[in-house]
């Protein structure tokens, strides 16, 4: 899954994983994940994170390839935060090849600036797990403060102010399209318009994993 912060990665990962029993291997759930149990990997992810800096590509390919090992991602996963950049698309496409796999499709989520920053600086996250996404105005949760799934807590990023998120945009939004560039090139890329109702979006998405590389390009 590509797109920009507030495109619906999340949510959509989510939907096709159920839709096609696979899993759904959120980057960010696997470093709390290693981070909240102590493993030597999160030992060293939470240095970095720490001191401010970049979890290197490595570590996080090295955590990808540990989840992607597991029995039931054996069929496949649908990737979400990950690859963020270049480098981590080809340490991906090398660390499937040497197991017989590859990349089939590189789904990409396309919103526009304005709709982002409206999506994000209303957004509500569960505290227990980040793929409950909840908006004040587009899906507000049932009962407030606390997530339909499971109960949680829900809580706002304190980056998802309209000024913040411009300047988180202008940082993340250059590697990404660096991201979609490579898909590209190499065939497997699906664009899809994110600025509609979820279940369509999802439909959509549904019909690029079946027929790669079809549901249109930039």
């Amino acid at each position: 899954m590509v797109g920009a912060p507030g495109a619906g990665k999340g949510t959509q990962a989510a939907l096709l994983a159920e839709r096609l029993g696979v899993p759904h291997v959120a980057s960010g759930d696997l470093f709390r994940d290693h981070i909240r149990r102590a493993t030597p990997l999160g030992k060293k992810v939470k240095s970095y994170l720490e001191r401010g800096s970049l979890v290197p590509d490595d570590l996080t390919v090295h955590m990808i390839s540990d989840r992607l090992s597991e029995k039931d991602a054996r069929e496949g996963a649908i990737l979400d935060g990950f690859p963020r950049t270049r480098p981590q698309a080809e340490a991906l496409d090398k660390m499937l090849e040497r197991r017989g796999g590859r990349v089939p499709a590189a789904l990409y989520i396309d919103v526009d600036r304005d709709e982002l920053i409206r999506r994000l600086s209303g957004r509500w996250l569960c505290s227990e797990a980040s793929d409950h996404v909840y908006h004040e105005a587009a899906r507000p949760p049932k009962v407030a403060g606390k997530c339909d799934i499971d109960g949680a807590a829900l809580y706002q990023r304190e980056d998802d102010q309209p000024e913040t998120i411009r300047a988180r945009l202008e940082q993340q939004v250059p590697p990404m399209f660096e991201v979609i560039d490579y898909y590209a090139d190499r065939g497997v890329l699906n664009t899809v318009k994110g600025d509609r109702p979820v279940a369509e979006v999802t439909e959509e998405l549904m019909h690029a994993i079946a027929q790669p590389a079809h549901a249109g390009k930039l």
